[in-house]
């Protein structure tokens, strides 16, 4: 099976390796975004699994398409599958997480924070009584600090964002009213498709002109928590977590036979490998309702990428 592990192309200036993504920044002010299959977790790269860089990229496109009628974003041009150039942006130092159920793992998860006994959190206040994944009355924003450096996120309330000058009253204002109005198209697109969605996460950034602008991905399956519908009410009943789309499969599998933070990487068997891919493959159907078709042009995928791109800059 054919994985892109890496998208150096030394004809393009300005060139940023990210975990799993490559970036380039041009001198017009695009950005090519290039999503390699590279499977990040524990602070380093665990393997490549095939295709989760065009399911990513083909997800993303899905809903920013889904979503053009509520908030701009960053999109210019699809010249590959895995590969998006986007308008360069000054990226907002906030993080923003909209939740429609009581859920997750993270230190910073609404969850974890309830079961330590705290109500009060993100300038909200919870009620005593609620259950593991019980769905909100409303979804809620619990944003977080943005640590560029390395640092760890922090839970940020309202008040703290504009009183640390993070962002302007007015920023925070319509930043609030494109999450909640995205979260709600996903979560109705979703429904349609017989899938809950739990949470996501959102990035925004502005271009020249201040205007607040959609970056990254959205609503991926490595960004956002999906649910299978038909298997809700029979989990909450029973204290169990709903059927998802499990990806963890390396991750668990490497976590269970050293420490991934100090210890050297056992081999991962490709069979694990590519459970993973048909994981991913199986998610961007049911979300996006269209079915997959990997790529397959090119002696190997970064022959293809390079290709199609020269082409889009005409390089060729």
């Amino acid at each position: 099976m054919r994985v892109l592990n890496e998208a150096f192309l030394p004809e393009l200036p300005h060139y940023y390796h990210g975990k799993v993504r490559e970036n380039y920044d041009l001198p017009d002010g695009r950005r090519i975004i290039i999503s390699t299959d590279r499977l990040s977790a524990f602070d380093r790269i665990l393997a490549s699994i095939p295709y989760k860089g065009q399911v990513l990229t083909q997800t993303s496109r899905y809903w920013f398409d889904e979503t053009a009628d509520i908030c701009p974003n960053h999109v210019i041009a699809y010249p590959d599958p895995v590969v998006v150039v986007g308008k360069r942006l000054n990226i907002l130092p906030v993080e923003i997480v909209v939740r429609g159920y009581l859920a997750g793992t993270t230190g910073t998860s609404i969850l974890t924070l309830y079961k330590k006994g705290q109500r009060s959190m993100y300038g909200m206040h919870l009620p005593d009584g609620l259950r593991d994944n019980e769905k909100l009355p409303s979804p809620v924003i619990t944003p977080t600090s943005k640590e560029f450096d390395g640092g760890h996120d922090e839970p940020l309330t309202p008040d703290d964002i504009i009183n640390r000058k993070l962002l302007t009253a007015a920023q925070w204002e319509q930043l609030s009213a494109y999450a909640l109005a995205l979260f709600a198209r996903g979560q109705q697109r979703a429904a349609e498709r017989g899938l809950i969605l739990v949470d996501t996460k959102y990035e925004f950034g502005t271009n020249e002109n201040g205007t607040i602008i959609l970056a990254d991905e959205i609503h991926t399956p490595d960004s956002s928590r999906y649910w299978i519908a038909n298997s809700y009410e029979d989990a909450f009943v029973t204290g169990k977590r709903p059927h998802s789309f499990d990806k963890d499969f390396v991750r668990a599998w490497v976590a269970e036979r050293c420490d991934p933070y100090k210890d050297s990487i056992p081999e991962i068997p490709q069979d694990l490998i590519e459970a993973t891919s048909n994981v991913y493959i199986q998610a961007y159907e049911a979300i996006t309702g269209q079915r997959f078709t990997p790529d397959l042009s090119g002696a190997t995928p970064l022959e293809r990428v390079r290709k199609n791109i020269f082409a889009y800059l005409g390089m060729v």
